[in-house]
């Protein structure tokens, strides 16, 4: 759907600014911004934060991504309460991360998928300096 907006300068110029910097046109800084933000209206405690992997769902008050969340959920075989048992958080913000990756599954899937890929060889071809380190084993380079 195409609609169009009038901006105040100042909040035009800063859109300008923020597609550069990403790669973006101004019209799909502009269509981010409005999803993020009724994302964020929709599901409580969601922010969006710029990573090294692109703009992702996180956790408010967390350093935590959602896929980081499903990722410890795992773990606890998805049981809401003893993963903010781990993190010591309220419930509450545990269900949030569950109901935004039931809502947005290809989202977090693929972050959860690329997680899975990496490997250590896998880092050691972006960063040739890594050193992996092996409790009670022998350390590959």
């Amino acid at each position: 759907m195409v609609i169009s907006m009038r901006l105040p300068l100042q909040s035009g110029q800063r859109l300008k600014r923020l597609a550069t910097r990403h790669g973006w046109t101004p019209s799909d800084a502009s269509a981010r911004l409005v999803e993020e933000g009724l994302r964020r209206a929709d599901f409580a405690f969601i922010d969006f934060r710029d990573s090294t992997s692109g703009r992702q769902a996180c956790l408010q008050g967390s350093s935590l991504a959602v896929w980081e969340v499903m990722l410890l959920a795992r773990a606890y075989d998805h049981d809401a309460a003893k993963v903010a048992q781990h993190l010591r958080w309220p419930e509450a913000k545990v269900q949030a991360a569950f109901h935004y990756a039931r809502a947005f599954p290809d989202e977090i899937n693929g972050a959860l998928a690329d997680h899975d890929a990496m490997d250590f060889e896998a880092l050691a071809q972006m960063l040739p300096q890594a050193t992996e380190f092996v409790v009670g084993g022998t350390a590959k380079k």
